[in-house]
């Protein structure tokens, strides 16, 4: 039982551990270093604790084994935690051949900010619709766009900040 118990405790140490590290670079990236540093040293005790196990063990091998697939797992779990948190802004970029007024017109009932800047591509002139938004309302903008126009080219990609413009009128709500 107890060997049970502490691989158990091993692979949820791990689990948690590599999940609070991708949370921890995630806080890095969007410039909230106060708060990367206090998951940080949450982090590195639990991973000195799991390391201390499988170390002081090392005659087991399935303790390393269960230290191993808790990393996999928190790296899987980090990145589920990571997309749901969707903290932060991104940029998106759509080129519709007909309809980017109609595309720009749901997007602005909806409170979305749309620039509208023309381009040339291999057909001729098209509208490209840029949007800034913020990330947990990617799902919303996607199924405007596809609603309206399913040929839409889309591109999105993250933002690190924004200051001033529309956006900061809106980003309140």
């Amino acid at each position: 039982m107890q060997l049970f118990l502490n691989m158990a405790f091993i692979f949820l140490a791990r689990v948690c551990d590599v999940t609070l590290s991708t949370v921890r670079i995630l806080m890095i990236m969007r410039g909230r270093s106060a708060t990367a540093a206090m998951i940080g040293f949450t982090e590195v005790c639990i991973y000195v604790l799991a390391l201390s196990r499988v170390i002081g063990s090392l005659e087991n091998p399935i303790f390393l084994i269960a230290y191993a697939l808790g990393f996999s797992a928190g790296t899987y779990t980090g990145g589920y935690v990571e997309e749901r948190l969707a903290l932060g802004y991104a940029t998106a970029e759509v080129i519709s051949l007909s309809k980017a007024e109609l595309l720009a017109e749901k997007l602005r009932e909806e409170g979305f900010g749309v620039t509208i800047v023309e381009g040339r591509g291999r057909e001729g002139v098209h509208e490209i619709l840029h949007v800034l938004l913020k990330r947990k309302d990617i799902p919303d903008f996607l199924s405007i766009i596809n609603s309206a126009d399913q040929q839409a080219f889309v591109s999105i990609m993250d933002t690190r900040k924004i200051l001033g413009g529309y956006f900061s009128k809106i980003k309140a709500k």
